[in-house]
């Protein structure tokens, strides 16, 4: 157990939230492939504990069900509304339904869900459809996960942060609507003012054919020049997927 809460990135939407004695893990992807995309670098552990998995939406690289079954099927999941009947009939008993403004509580850490603009399909054909979702995490810090979104006005009302993770870039060269990339990550940033700034959601998955290129690499040093030129004053730590940063007092 961490002695200070930190954050541990385990690649794409994954990371471990360590608040006050809590472990929250974001949309677990933790194994070599998901659908069509495969994973850059080592793949991670699952956890030894976790008090509960926040799942934003249900896209596939998000909400994977192979990775959550690695937590065991008692894992508490805190999910968009909509999704509930979807993960108890996969075998999730302890799957709850939350909509955005909805609040629950693990541990003594509060919860909340907060808005997300993103699409709410599984896939395009059809399947269980959720409203997407983020989540501030409340304990000794103030943690904002965006999940996957776009910009929203709602943002600068989740004021006051300790930490933002802003996703950044996607799993491909391309971005359609519903997604924040480096320039409006920062924007996004330049409106919640957040005192730390950790960028997600890039270099991690990536097609098969698609190769090391620009797009995968690079995103983070965009991020990191666009929010020194639109919010100076909020600090930026880049960490690569395994990393732990041990928050600030």
């Amino acid at each position: 157990m961490a002695a200070h809460p930190r954050i541990t990135w385990l690649g794409h939407a994954t990371v471990l939230l360590e608040v006050d004695g809590v472990r929250l893990l974001t949309d677990p992807v933790l194994r070599s492939r998901v659908v069509h995309l495969r994973r850059h670098g080592t793949t991670p552990e699952p956890p030894e504990r976790v008090d509960a998995v926040l799942l934003s939406h249900l896209h596939y690289d998000h909400a994977d069900l192979p990775s959550l079954r690695l937590l065991g099927s008692d894992v508490r999941v805190l999910a968009p509304r909509g999704s509930g009947a979807w993960l108890r009939r996969a075998g999730f008993p302890n799957a709850e339904e939350l909509s955005a403004g909805e609040r629950t509580n693990a541990r003594g850490v509060e919860v909340t869900a907060v808005r997300a603009s993103h699409d709410d399909r599984r896939r395009p054909g059809g399947g269980p459809r959720a409203e997407p979702i983020g989540f501030v995490v409340a304990g000794d810090r103030r943690i904002y996960f965006a999940g996957d979104t776009d910009l929203f006005d709602g943002m600068a009302r989740l004021t006051p942060l300790d930490v933002a993770l802003l996703p950044i870039a996607g799993w491909g060269p391309r971005l359609g609507s519903g997604h924040l990339d480096a320039e409006r990550a920062a924007r996004a940033a330049a409106m919640m003012r957040p005192r730390l700034a950790v960028p997600i959601h890039w270099g991690t998955l990536r097609p098969r054919w698609a190769r090391d290129r620009a797009w995968f690499r690079d995103p983070p040093h965009m991020f990191e020049a666009a929010l020194a030129r639109l919010a100076p004053d909020v600090d930026v730590q880049v960490i690569a997927p395994g990393e732990w940063l041990e928050l600030p007092a």
